[in-house]
Order: structure tokens, then sequence, then C-alpha cells
């Protein structure tokens, strides 16, 4: 028995990576998804206006030079928009009133949210590294505790362009609180 001549291999249609997406995307479009990741509208305006980024190591490249360049006035800004991490859901009532107190004695000192990167914690894990970052940081100056700020926005911007270019959605420009990792949240933590 003979049979016909096989069909050639089904291929899928080839869907942009999000990467390409985001370096097609308008301006506007660009620079609102990239609020999403650190609120200076200096670094996101210069983070659109430099792609197209060939890969996600440039791109976060190009996000790391761009946050080391900010001035005091867009840190303050970048700082302003954070909120406070959020915390797993069902924490106990202690625990939230022990960093909402430690949280509290820090934006008395240094004027804004206690930013900190969890991406690389385990979450229940996440408050006993939250409480230990604010008692650690409460003994910096100023100077020092903005350098150590700048440093954790820089790597939260870096985790939330990860998270989105590995295919997560976005979240929503005026999406306010995400968690130290950049994902949407629900429920304010303390």
């Amino acid at each position: 028995m003979t049979r016909g001549p096989t069909l050639p291999a089904h291929r899928l249609p080839c869907l942009p990576r999000p990467l390409d997406a985001f370096n097609a995307a308008a301006g506007d479009e660009a620079r609102a998804l990239l609020l999403t990741c650190m609120r200076s509208r200096r670094w996101a305006r210069r983070m659109a206006d430099h792609r197209p980024y060939p890969d996600l190591d440039a791109l976060l490249a190009a996000a790391d030079e761009a946050a080391y360049d900010l001035p005091p006035a867009d840190l303050s800004e970048a700082l302003a928009g954070e909120s406070f991490p959020e915390l797993p859901y069902g924490t106990y009532f202690a625990a939230h009133t022990a960093l909402s107190a430690a949280h509290a004695a820090y934006e008395a000192r240094f004027g804004h949210a206690f930013v900190i990167y969890l991406g690389d914690v385990h979450p229940d894990e996440a408050i006993d590294r939250i409480l230990e970052g604010i008692r650690s940081r409460l003994a910096n100056d100023p100077e020092e505790e903005r350098v150590t700020a700048a440093d954790e926005l820089r790597r939260l911007a870096k985790g939330r362009l990860t998270a989105f270019l590995s295919g997560a959605r976005p979240p929503s420009p005026a999406a306010s609180p995400r968690d130290a990792a950049g994902r949407d949240t629900p429920v304010r933590r303390a």
C-alpha cells in the first residue's frame, strides 16, 4: 500500500514576545508601563526613548543606568510613588502592628515609604525580612538611607520589568499598592 505525500509540519503563528511588543509600543504606552515599574517620569521617558532593546539583559542594564542617573528630585518622585510592601494574606495582627509601628518610625525619620526588594525571599520569610530591614536601616543617616533606598528601587524596577517581560500581565499605571516584587495586590500590607 502506498501513501500519499506527507503534509508539511504545522507551524504555530509567531506571536510577539513581550519585549518585542514593548519595543513596538507607542511612546505613551511604553512610558505608562515603565511607570508601573518605577514611578519616575524621567526614568520612564529615558527608558522609552532608548528603545528598541535587543534582549532582557540590555533592558535591565539600561534600567540600572537610568536609575543611577536620577537627580535627587526624581529619586524623591520615585520614592513618593512607592507603597509599603504588602503582607501575605492571613498575617497575624501582631505582625501588622509591629510592621506598622516600624514603618511609621521609618517614614517619620526619612520622609518616604520603606522600600525593599523581596523577589528572592520566600513568602513565609517576607515579614521577618521587612521588619529586619526597617530596624537595621533606621540606624542609617538620611544620606546613607537615600542611597540604600535608591538601590532597592533599582532592584524593584528590574524585578518588575523581568516579571512583565516573562509574560506576567503588567499592573495598571494607576495601580497601587504593589508588593515588593512588583505584583499587584488588592489588600494593603502594613
